[in-house]
């Protein structure tokens, strides 16, 4: 009689433990369902906002005209966005990869743990500081003033850690076992680095550079410190000439009082989240396998 009513004490713990874990996956899985509808709820009404807004706004006027005053076009703007943008990228690109390729296969050195902390110390530094940084330095001390090549190297500041940290995680997921066959057929460094590795983890490589490129074109408070602002079309000058750029149309033209300004604002932010969609969407594809890309051993 004892035997037979020994198992409940067992059977009625069991029954309570499965019944708490359904309860708290039950929780778990409808607080995470909560969060991404509030998530994707509010980015899904910003796109819409922007994107009907921008939409209406939009002419062949503001593609094919410069600002003027409050009204005009934005040709200007488009044109200073992606020169600013990939000057920042072209200055930061190569030291970004530099540094990644020095953390990842060469971090033995007493360098390394100061590159790495101070990439995740510039990361969270706001960019307006690092604007007044380059403003106090660029456009005041060395006398550049206002120009494309100060607005670039605020950009390649803000872009550098990302695409360094990038870099690295990417080149570690390289395998082991590549490194080892290419050193065991007498490669040296330089040939396993730019050869195998590199290679190999160029799709990581790219998503990072596209992101900091994303994350330029965004950004306004570093270029309203080093850019300024410009009605008319670039002239070729690095110095002394400043710019025009999208970001600086949505925060200066939306809090007018004029129809026109507003317009622009909101064709500028279509233009600024098309371009970003456009950026993510590349840099997703980036990452499909693509034969006798990502292996390029096999060749």
């Amino acid at each position: 009689m004892g035997t037979a009513a020994a198992p409940l004490p067992r059977i009625r713990a069991a029954s309570h433990h499965r019944l708490r874990r359904t309860i708290l996956d039950f929780l778990g899985w409808g607080m995470s369902a909560i969060a991404f509808l509030l998530l994707g709820g509010a980015m899904v009404w910003i796109l819409a906002v922007v994107v009907m807004r921008g939409y209406h706004a939009l002419s062949l006027t503001v593609i094919t005209h410069v600002t003027e005053g409050y009204g005009g076009g934005l040709l200007n703007a488009i044109e200073g966005t992606l020169i600013l943008a990939f000057g920042g990228l072209i200055l930061s690109a190569p030291l970004g990869l530099a540094a990644g390729i020095y953390l990842a296969e060469f971090d033995r050195g007493r360098l390394a743990p100061v590159i790495r902390f101070l990439a995740d110390v510039l990361v969270g530094v706001p960019s307006i500081v690092i604007g007044y940084f380059c403003y106090v330095t660029l456009v005041e001390r060395l006398g550049w003033k206002f120009s494309v090549a100060a607005g670039s190297v605020a950009l390649a500041i803000i872009s550098l850690p990302y695409i360094c940290r990038t870099s690295e995680m990417a080149l570690r997921q390289v395998p082991r076992a590549l490194r080892e066959g290419a050193y065991a057929l007498g490669a040296r460094d330089s040939r396993v680095v730019l050869g195998i590795c590199v290679p190999t983890a160029l799709p990581g490589i790219l998503t990072g550079v596209l992101l900091a490129l994303a994350i330029s074109v965004g950004e306004t408070a570093p270029l309203i410190y080093t850019a300024d602002w410009s009605n008319y079309l670039w002239t070729g000058h690095l110095t002394k000439e400043p710019i025009g750029y999208l970001t600086y149309a949505i925060w200066a033209f939306i809090t007018e009082p004029f129809a026109s300004a507003h317009a622009l604002a909101y064709a500028a932010a279509f233009f600024v989240t098309l371009f970003v969609l456009l950026i993510s969407i590349a840099s997703r594809m980036v990452l499909v396998e693509r034969p006798g890309w990502r292996r390029p051993w096999t060749r």
